[in-house]
């Protein structure tokens, strides 16, 4: 496991019942590197949407939880939100979720050409994800796609 997994997912361990008594569920958590500052993102979500308070009360619990714990020794910045409109759908039960809505793929390489495809998630296993492009099924291998998020419809 590397220490960005580790990261990850001691402090989801932590959020789980700061989620729990606030009644909002854990959508991810993620430690990455952004300009040379190091960031600690915890995104949550509950079925009405959730706002600043929600955001705000998180993130001083589990900033407590994280000081008493200490073991993240770099200097980070602590960031809670929603996931948003537009969540990327990184892990499995992000695409179970989904199945069924309007979904953009980004590509690392083009296929027949294109490199985005919109369309309806309608399946995925282990190695593809299969989206429903203008009533023509298209199959993904996981390993091509860039990126997966809920299209965002004005």
């Amino acid at each position: 496991m590397s220490r960005r997994e580790e990261y990850e997912e001691r402090t989801e361990s932590l959020l789980k019942p700061i989620a729990q008594a606030e009644g909002v569920t854990i959508y991810d958590v993620e430690y990455v590197k952004e300009d040379g500052d190091f960031y600690l993102r915890a995104y949550i979500d509950k079925p009405e949407g959730v706002n600043i308070q929600d955001c705000e009360n998180v993130s001083r619990r589990l900033s407590d939880e994280l000081d008493r714990e200490d073991f993240i020794p770099d200097a980070y910045i602590l960031e809670v939100s929603s996931p948003g409109l537009g969540r990327v759908l990184k892990k499995d039960r992000h695409l179970q979720a989904s199945l069924g809505l309007e979904v953009d793929v980004r590509l690392f390489k083009p296929v027949d050409g294109c490199r985005e495809y919109s369309g309806v998630l309608e399946s995925f296993d282990r190695d593809s994800i299969t989206v429903l492009v203008e009533d023509n099924a298209r199959t993904f291998k996981r390993g091509d796609v860039a990126v997966i998020r809920l299209t965002i419809d004005f």
